[in-house]
C-alpha cells in the first residue's frame, strides 16, 4: 500500500466467490476438477479453492488479467466457447445460489508468492479498514504484515487492495502446512512482542476482519 499509484502496469486480479447449494457441493467440485481446463485455456488462473472453516459451501478463485481490455476479450471468448458453455456452465449454473466478484491490485511492496510445497492449506483474511485509504492506514498495515512475515510463523502469498467492490478493503492470502501448524503459529504470534506491537498500531484503523480457511482444488495452480 502506498499514498501514490499502487502499481506501474495494468495487471489486476479478479476474485470470484460462488455460493453452492449444499446438496450440490460434491458434484460441483467434481465437475470443476474435470472441466476447468476449458476455462484456463483462455486466461491465467492463480488459484481455486473451496472453503473449509469460516464459511461453508463456497468456492473461491483468483484470475489474473493484463488490463481491463484483456478481461473483456476473455469474457467474450468464453461466451463463444461451446465446450465451456455446454460441458460446464450450463451444468453448474443450477447449482449456484449466489456469485460475487471483486477487482484488486497487488500492493506495490508485495509480489505474488508460492508455497514451498504442495499439500498445505490457505487462509484468506479480509480486513475492512477505515475510510481514508492507504494514505491513512497503509504504513501501519504494512508494518503488521511484515511483523508476521519476519517471524516466520506463516508464509505470505499475496496482499491485495480492492479497486472494485468494498473500498478500503485489503485481502491477505497466507499458506500453512496444516490447520494445526497455523494454530501453533497464531499462538506464537500472540506471545511475540514484535507482532503484538505492530498489530496494536494497525488495529486502530480496522473496522472488521474475516478469516476463511481454504482447501486447494486439484485444478488449482496454487496447491
Amino acid at each position: 500500500l502506498a499514498t501514490g499509484p499502487r502499481q506501474n502496469n495494468g495487471i489486476f486480479y479478479e476474485f470470484r466467490t460462488y455460493d453452492i447449494k449444499p446438496a450440490k457441493m460434491k458434484e460441483f467440485l467434481e465437475l470443476a476438477n474435470k472441466h476447468f481446463h476449458l476455462r484456463t485455456a483462455h486466461s491465467e488462473l492463480v488459484g481455486f479453492w473451496h472453503t473449509d472453516l469460516g464459511a461453508l459451501n463456497k468456492v473461491f478463485h483468483i484470475w489474473k488479467y493484463d488490463n481491463f481490455a484483456h478481461r473483456t476479450a476473455v469474457r467474450q471468448a468464453l461466451a463463444n466457447d461451446k465446450d465451456w458453455q455446454g460441458k460446464f456452465i450450463s451444468v453448474v449454473l443450477p447449482m449456484i445460489e449466489k456469485q460475487h466478484n471483486e477487482v484488486a491490485y497487488l500492493v506495490p511492496w508485495c509480489q505474488l508468492g508460492k508455497p514451498p510445497k504442495e499439500g498445505g492449506v490457505y487462509e484468506w483474511v479480509t480486513f475492512q479498514m477505515k475510510p481514508g485509504g492507504p494514505a491513512l492506514w497503509g504504513e501501519a498495515f504494512r508494518a503488521a504484515i511484515n511483523a508476521h512475515i519476519n517471524t516466520g510463523y506463516t508464509r505470505l502469498i499475496g496482499v491485495f487492495h480492492t479497486e472494485y467492490g468494498l473500498l478500503n478493503t485489503v485481502h491477505v492470502l497466507w499458506w500453512n502446512e496444516s490447520p494445526d501448524h497455523r494454530a501453533a503459529g497464531r499462538h506464537s504470534a500472540h506471545e511475540d512482542a514484535r507482532v503484538v506491537a505492530a498489530v496494536r498500531d494497525s488495529v486502530r484503523f480496522l473496522e472488521s476482519q474475516q478469516n476463511v480457511l481454504l482447501i486447494p482444488m486439484q485444478c488449482s495452480p496454487l496447491k
